[in-house]
This record gives C-alpha cells, sequence and structure tokens, in this order.
C-alpha cells in the first residue's frame, strides 16, 4: 500500500518505487493519461488530458515521486475542486496561484486549508472583509468545501507544489490546463461571477468573456496588499447580488 503522497492521480496508479539518490530521466513518447477527476470535467476536458503538455506534465510528476521529492495536495486531492464543484454547478470561480507548500495545508482548494491547520494570512483578511461586507463572524477554521459544495470553484491556476518549495511546479504544464479550464467556463457557461484578486488572477481576465459573464476585480488578499482595495470590496455581497438578479440561488458563505 502506498502512502498519501503517492502519485495515484491517473488510473491505472504508478506502482510504488524505492527512493533514488539521482531521479531517473522522464519516459517518453506518447501515453494515455486517464485523470481521477469528476466526471463532467473529465467529459469537458478530456481531450486536454492526451495533450503533449499534459503527458509531459504527468512524466515531471512522476519524476518528482520516484526522485523522494514530496509534492502537495496529496494525489487523490489533486482535482478536489473539480469533485466538489461538477462543470454544470459552478457558480462562482475564485482564482488562486500556488498551492500552499505546508505539510498539511493544501487540500486542492485554492485559499483553503485543511480544519486542524492555522488559517493563513490571506484566507484570515478574506474573513474580516466577509465580516465587514455581509456580518458573517470570523470563522474558527479555513476549510472552505461549503463554498465548493454550493457551486464556487476554488481554483489554483498551478494545481501541484514541492513541499517548503513555493511556486516550484509552476510553468511545468498546470497553468495551460487552468487557463483551457477558465475558457471552457467562459465559452459554454453563461452567468459566472469571476472573482479576481491581484495582478496573477486579473492577467486572466481575457480568457473570460464579460459579455456572458461577471469578472470582479480587487487587489490581493495578502497582508502586503489587502489595505491596497481588497478592504472594502464587497464582492461576497456584490456576488451574491448578481446570482439572484441571475435567477441563481446566492451563495452562503458561512464557513461549515
Amino acid at each position: 500500500m502506498t502512502d498519501e503522497h503517492s502519485f495515484s492521480l491517473f488510473n491505472p496508479p504508478e506502482e510504488t518505487v524505492r527512493v533514488k539518490k539521482e531521479p531517473p530521466a522522464p519516459p517518453v513518447g506518447n501515453i494515455s493519461v486517464d485523470p481521477k477527476i469528476e466526471e463532467s470535467w473529465k467529459k469537458v476536458l478530456g481531450a486536454e488530458f492526451q495533450q503533449p503538455y499534459f503527458q509531459q506534465l504527468k512524466h515531471f510528476l512522476v519524476a518528482e515521486k520516484k526522485a523522494g521529492k514530496i509534492t502537495f495536495p496529496p494525489a487523490r486531492q489533486i482535482f478536489h475542486a473539480f469533485d466538489l464543484c461538477p462543470f454544470d454547478d459552478v457558480k462562482v470561480v475564485i482564482l488562486g496561484q500556488d498551492p500552499y507548500h505546508g505539510a498539511g495545508q493544501a487540500h486542492g482548494l485554492c485559499f483553503s486549508v485543511n480544519k486542524d491547520i492555522r488559517t493563513p494570512p490571506s484566507l484570515q483578511n478574506m474573513y474580516k472583509e466577509l465580516h465587514e461586507d455581509i456580518g458573517l463572524p470570523i470563522p474558527t477554521h479555513g476549510n472552505l468545501e461549503h463554498w465548493a459544495e454550493q457551486g464556487v470553484l476554488l481554483l489554483n491556476t498551478t494545481l501541484t507544489v514541492e513541499a517548503k518549495s513555493p511556486t516550484s511546479h509552476a510553468g511545468k504544464g498546470w497553468e495551460t490546463f487552468t487557463d483551457q479550464v477558465i475558457r471552457k467556463l467562459s465559452e459554454e457557461r453563461k452567468g459566472l461571477v469571476f472573482l479576481l484578486w491581484g495582478n496573477f488572477a486579473k492577467s486572466k481576465k481575457d480568457l473570460i468573456n464579460s459579455d456572458k459573464h461577471t469578472v470582479l476585480t480587487a487587489p490581493h488578499p495578502s497582508p502586503f496588499s489587502a489595505h491596497s482595495g481588497f478592504f472594502g470590496c464587497g464582492h461576497f455581497s456584490k456576488t451574491n447580488d448578481i446570482l439572484k438578479k441571475n435567477g441563481q440561488d446566492p451563495i452562503d458563505w458561512s464557513v461549515k
């Protein structure tokens, strides 16, 4: 039986290997990739998984595992955001950049952490804005699964990271994949609300058809920028106002 960080994202899973001092060269040639992702997303994104960039991404992740490196989130949770929020259920998209790189933090949802982990500073600021905007009490933990289950896609643009090494998996193919996620939502859905916080998230604005969807932008909730316009942006109440105007149920922004 493999541990929780074994590379089991793809079906069939890679076999367990002993850690070697030097990473082996990645395999070459085309391979069949069958990711463990919620069925509606698999249908929408199926062609992406056979693209050369995604095959190379798999080779990279397998090589990292064989080299003894720990990757977050655990393999079973890499597509957790998609599993909790099927394609046709998405109402709101919040974009993040990189998974948390500390032990036990990342579980596949941007800004969110497991319940037994201290709430990170950016999420603390999101909670402060949530309190000022709609009056909800400050939550006692940082798990945002309740949001995801209501149709909030909490999407990091890079879905994995090496332990203790922020942005270490940037430029390996995930951004190409998540750009396509945004494009598919923009093209095939209507009336979505995209929340783009910070310059990196705002750089994805051109992927979204603003004639069909609403895009709300603000500075990042990081302590370094929250006072530059994130506080007071009112995005949580504005999102619900837009959803209600479009005949959809508002989001219960409480944290369960």
